[in-house]
């Protein structure tokens, strides 16, 4: 059989083509998601980045992508303070809702505390830990 089309395997996606794409087409069924990224770090006395939470909002949520502290600054509220920038600037640009996910060996218990809620899990991700989706209502 003579197939018209060819496949072809990318080394580096073509994210313009691919996700412009199903952007237009997100925008044509959902309308303008008013998509903004944000970033906060938090640096130690001696200016050098110790962790951050990166995400972003569109149509009327917050989703959080990475957030992360070095093992030696945990445990001092650092989290807990980024954790709340990024909602408070959500909330700013009008989310109503938050969405992020987690390993079991990361921080689900740390995202409960402040509010969250599992809504879905993928046993065995990876091997005998669990990966948490959860979300919260502002």
């Amino acid at each position: 059989m003579n197939e018209p089309f060819q496949f072809e395997k990318m080394e580096n996606p073509e994210w313009e083509l691919i996700g412009g794409g199903i952007h237009d087409f997100n925008t044509q069924q959902a309308g303008n998601d008013s998509g903004k990224t944000l970033c906060f770090v938090v640096r130690n006395p001696e200016g050098q980045m110790i962790g951050g939470v990166i995400g972003e909002t569109y149509w009327n949520w917050l989703y959080i992508s990475l957030m992360w502290i070095k093992e030696e600054y945990r445990g001092q509220g650092l989290g807990q303070r980024l954790l709340a920038l990024a909602e408070e600037e959500g909330q700013k640009r009008g989310a109503e809702h938050a969405y992020l996910d987690t390993l079991s060996f990361q921080a689900p218990e740390f995202y409960k505390k402040y509010g969250w809620r599992v809504f879905g899990e993928l046993p065995n991700f990876p091997g005998p830990h669990t990966r948490y989706f959860m979300i919260k209502d502002f």
